[in-house]
């Protein structure tokens, strides 16, 4: 138990303080508490990948993590699709393309960010805080992913033309009524960015 304590209070601290840029004293300290810690003070979105995709074993234990993530009275409201093969991948951004005529192709072909794997996470809208669990979910997926030596970025504009693209959709194969909500890119990283400084005037105790 004093050890299941240890873990939750440095989980709680984690989640209370922001990243910091990498030379900050603070962070640094932090990075030396535990692995979990400096996991998630250490992970960076990364846009830069190398071409091969995730190998299916690794991506076998990322997932495991993600579903493992807590969740509303443990329905489990969510559903995962992975696409790793570059034909799947190509037949994506065609479908995509096809079906977003007002943007440009480029813009579309590129939303990716060139992760060769990509998860796509949908919610189930007829339950209030499923949104909420595919976000716990997808953090899941991105810290162990890191933890692993794999490298990933949360990303939006797929999904908004995903929902236009109907064929992408049926490609996917969410079950009725769910919703593609989050998409995750992930590779082997060919860049090792800086964090972004974080606004920690916005944690406040309230006494």
């Amino acid at each position: 138990m004093k050890i299941f304590g240890t873990i939750t209070l440095a989980l709680c601290v984690a989640a209370a303080v922001s990243c910091a840029p990498q030379n900050n004293e603070k962070e640094e300290g932090m990075k030396k508490t535990n692995e979990v810690i400096e996991t998630i003070m250490a992970r960076r979105s990364i846009r830069q990948y190398k071409a091969e995709p995730v190998a299916r074993e690794t991506m076998d234990t990322i997932l495991m993590c993600g579903i493992n993530a807590p969740n509303g009275m443990n329905r489990q409201s969510w559903e995962v699709r992975v696409v790793d093969k570059p034909e799947s991948v190509a037949k994506l951004k065609e479908l995509m393309v096809k079906a977003n005529p007002e943007a440009k192709p480029e813009a579309v072909e590129g939303c990716f960010r060139n992760a060769p794997t990509l998860v796509f996470v949908a919610n189930d809208p007829s339950y209030d805080f499923s949104a909420i669990d595919c976000g716990l979910l997808s953090e899941n997926v991105m810290l162990s992913a890191w933890s692993l030596g794999v490298g990933s970025v949360c990303l939006g504009s797929p999904i908004r033309y995903i929902r236009n693209s109907p064929e992408a959709l049926e490609l996917l194969g969410f079950s009725e009524g769910y919703n593609p909500i989050i998409c995750i890119g992930l590779g082997y990283p060919m860049e090792n960015p800086d964090a972004k400084p974080r606004d920690e005037s916005k944690v406040k105790f309230v006494e």
